[in-house]
């Protein structure tokens, strides 16, 4: 099973989060945001990752350290958790409704990490949240885990449903690429021969 546990203690956060890349959608998220733990329970459910996240941030100053060092452990425990990625289909991508909004999410478990966002412009807040962290969780997440994931927004008005789109899309592109290739379940699919 492709699994891994991560604990982070800085000045700003203290997080505990396990991940089971081969899982059920089991999650069990507190951040201390709200708006961040709903989005990580639906990437849990549409990614079939299993996800048990508690983190303690400085929440009084805002929500940023929160989620971002939350990017930063899932990427660290998806990173962990594939090891050298040997048998992975790589490649994947989805194009998700979400009522108006449309998302693309692609993907290329590359061992490079690099994000390309283009949601448009949001509102600035969906009740709390910053929305500007929404990017500052892929970003640290695609960093940390050595994966390339574009974000595009197609459509959509509500940046809600924008936000959630992204989070299903991202999920079942992830879901996809990490899939075992029983072709070639012995391989690094890379003709260099490691993912780096």
């Amino acid at each position: 099973m492709r699994y891994a546990e991560i604990n982070r203690s800085t000045s700003e956060t203290e997080i505990k989060l396990s991940f089971s890349a081969d899982g059920v959608g089991d999650a069990e998220i507190d951040s201390g945001a709200g708006f961040l733990d709903h989005m990580l329970t639906l990437f849990a459910h549409h990614g079939r990752f299993d996800i048990t996240l508690r983190c303690r941030g400085d929440v009084e100053t805002d929500l940023h350290h929160t989620v971002e060092d939350t990017g930063i452990c899932l990427g660290d425990a998806f990173a962990k958790a594939l090891g050298d990625r040997r048998g992975i289909t790589r490649y994947a991508d989805i194009t998700l409704p979400m009522d108006e909004a449309l998302v693309t999410a692609a993907v290329d478990i590359s061992g490079r990490g690099v994000l390309v966002y283009d949601l448009g412009t949001l509102a600035e807040k969906v009740g709390v949240f910053d929305t500007e962290t929404a990017r500052e969780f892929w970003s640290a997440f695609c960093r940390r885990s050595g994966a390339t994931l574009h974000l595009r927004r197609i459509t959509g008005e509500n940046t809600h449903h924008i936000l959630e789109a992204s989070f299903k899309a991202a999920a079942r592109a992830l879901r996809r690429a990490i899939e075992i290739d029983e072709q070639f379940a012995d391989e690094v699919p890379s003709s260099k021969g490691l993912l780096e």
